[in-house]
């Protein structure tokens, strides 16, 4: 076994021998501890200056490759969001064919493609240049397009189902088919010579001509306001509230098959006509009203159709 080595140290008495033990161990040890301070130093500082010694190059290279991908990723993206604006742009259009057909005004391109707000100057990418600022800025503002849009048209689809909602009920309630079979006129409302007192008058409704006791519908559904005799001209009359402002008057009946409160439908029999009231022969006098004033029945009267050839169309429908 080697023995210690001696060395000559200072002490408190003089230069002296002392025994200095695991030497080398020691020696190492120290070298170790001054290379790893030195490497953590020169490590330090080539990567405050940039990597220029290339020690972080793997890691760049891994990096680079990523961000390469995702700008891919993001034009792919840029792509597929184009793609939907062009269906957004077709289902637009369809909408606005839509919109009109349930009489409501279509969204021009200035109100769709309006953008939200002013230019808001965006700082979440200010760390980003070149090609990959511009295209996720790009994608932000085409996403940004796209939910507007996407809010503008789910609004304006939810418009036009009120509108057809609306639709529907006014459809049913308009008094849109002739009351009675017979014959009339297209010039019979308007002033005129009364036939029985020979003077000129005001003729507020449609003469329609035929036998007594021929059956007489309701145009329109409706709620009857009144039913029975009165001590005018008009004889025995029925008048229906339809609401939207619209109602009907039958005058000139023999009798009467509903009662005031009843809910009736459009072609459901509501009465006969007659000759009751002031009148030269049997006919139905029929008036239509919107908001109180009197309008040209005629012009509500779809294709001519009476109720029979109306119930034919529902129930072919059905």
């Amino acid at each position: 076994m080697p023995r210690p080595r001696k060395f000559f140290v200072m002490s408190d008495s003089g230069m002296e021998y002392r025994e200095i033990r695991h030497l080398r161990k020691k020696v190492m040890a120290s070298g170790l501890l001054a290379f790893l301070v030195l490497f953590g130093l020169v490590w330090g500082i080539n990567r405050l200056m940039g990597d220029p010694l290339g020690f972080g190059r793997d890691e760049l290279s891994i990096v680079t490759a990523e961000n390469r991908l995702l700008k891919e990723q993001l034009r792919d993206l840029s792509s597929r969001m184009l793609a939907v604006q062009q269906n957004l742009d077709r289902i637009s259009e369809r909408g606005n064919e839509l919109r009109l057909m349930v009489d409501l005004k279509g969204i021009d391109d200035e109100t769709r493609l309006a953008p939200a707000g002013g230019t808001v100057k965006n700082t979440e990418f200010a760390f980003l240049s070149g090609e990959a600022e511009s295209i996720i800025r790009n994608a932000r503002e085409v996403m940004d397009q796209l939910g507007r849009e996407v809010r503008l048209q789910q609004s304006s689809y939810e418009e036009i189902y009120r509108r057809y909602e609306y639709n529907t009920s006014l459809f049913a309630h308009l008094p849109a088919i002739k009351p009675m079979e017979g014959y009339y006129t297209v010039n019979g409302f308007g002033m005129r010579i009364h036939p029985v007192l020979r003077v000129y008058r005001m003729h507020e409704g449609l003469d329609i001509i035929n036998d007594v006791g021929t059956r007489v519908y309701a145009t329109g559904d409706g709620q009857v306001l009144y039913a029975g005799r009165t001590q005018g001209g008009y004889g025995t009359v029925i008048e229906i509230s339809h609401g939207y402002g619209y109602s009907t008057l039958y005058a000139h009946l023999s009798s009467v098959q509903v009662r005031a409160g009843q809910v009736v439908r459009r072609g459901e029999l509501i009465a006969r006509s007659g000759r009751s009231g002031l009148v030269s022969g049997p006919h139905l006098h029929y008036e239509v009203r919107l908001n109180g004033r009197k309008q040209n029945p005629v012009d509500y009267f779809f294709d001519d159709i009476d109720a029979a050839r109306y119930r034919m169309l529902l129930a072919a429908r059905r």
